[in-house]
């Protein structure tokens, strides 16, 4: 149980980084500003999806050695739920963010989660 809070910490704080620092690259949220609030409820959503991913690592034997599928794991996560929040128009881009081809999705949001979870994993249970 302390490796699971250890990993939802550590994304949350990883996000809420990342967060602020690619906010720039997008025109609002919901028609809307992006404000601080936003930033940490989508960093906390980012966490929990992270520490999800992390749990077959933690308690399935196999996958112990394979953390490097988290990167997989966690970009197609996130492209799935890029997709969802553009086409339900929850954000959109600006001119700045860099697209995909093919997949139509942001490059800094489609890396978050693989590259957020594969750190906050290594980070608290690379150890074991």
């Amino acid at each position: 149980m302390k490796k699971i809070f250890l990993i939802f910490i550590l994304s949350f704080v990883l996000n809420l980084i990342w967060e602020n620092l690619h906010s720039f690259l997008y025109t609002g949220y919901k028609g809307g500003e992006i404000t601080e609030f936003i930033l940490v409820r989508a960093s906390v959503f980012d966490a929990v999806l992270i520490t999800f991913i992390s749990l077959p690592f933690l308690y399935i034997e196999s996958l112990k050695n394979k953390i490097w599928f988290i990167l997989f794991i966690g970009t197609a996560v996130a492209i799935f739920n890029e997709w969802y929040g553009l086409s339900t128009e929850r954000w959109e881009y600006n001119k700045y963010m860099p697209i995909i081809p093919v997949l139509g999705v942001g490059l800094t949001p489609a890396l978050q989660l693989g590259l957020l979870g594969y750190f906050s994993y290594r980070f608290c249970c690379q150890d074991d």
